[in-house]
């Protein structure tokens, strides 16, 4: 009997080193991401931001506006920075991303509230760690 409870001891213990080995492989570091409010200076539409981007990172640029309104956003970058334009409560989904339409980009807005424009890294620049410069122009029409 003393043998069969420390077989099941040592199963118990050996199950309890196996589950905490796989939360700490498959948990994600958490990185620390820049938000930014845009305002607009007043009898301005549009703004322009200079700042920089490394790794895993990105950086939020949230502003208000309403539906029916065009918002338009432009990244200038020598590296492998892109943005994504998030509609209200969204955290993940984008309705323009420039990874696949170009750092120019022009939309409708469908529902008013605050839109986030998310710069991000994606490639070498991305996997080496690397920080990129950008500037970026956004506004409101």
């Amino acid at each position: 009997m003393e043998n069969s409870a420390l077989t099941l001891i040592r199963s118990v213990l050996a199950a309890s080193v196996i589950t905490t080995s796989l939360t700490f492989s498959f948990t994600a570091p958490s990185l620390a991401q820049a938000h930014t409010t845009v305002r607009f200076s007043a009898g301005n539409d549009n703004t322009f931001m200079r700042s920089s981007i490394t790794g895993n990172h990105y950086h939020d640029y949230v502003l208000n506006a309403r539906a029916g309104q065009r918002m338009s956003v432009s990244l200038i970058t020598k590296g492998s920075a892109y943005f994504n334009i998030l509609p209200p409560g969204s955290t993940d989904r984008a309705i323009y991303n420039s990874s696949i339409s170009g750092n120019d980009g022009n939309v409708r807005l469908s529902q008013s509230g605050n839109y986030t424009v998310r710069v991000y890294l994606m490639g070498g620049s991305k996997d080496r760690n690397r920080t990129v410069p950008f500037e970026l122009s956004v506004g409101i029409l």
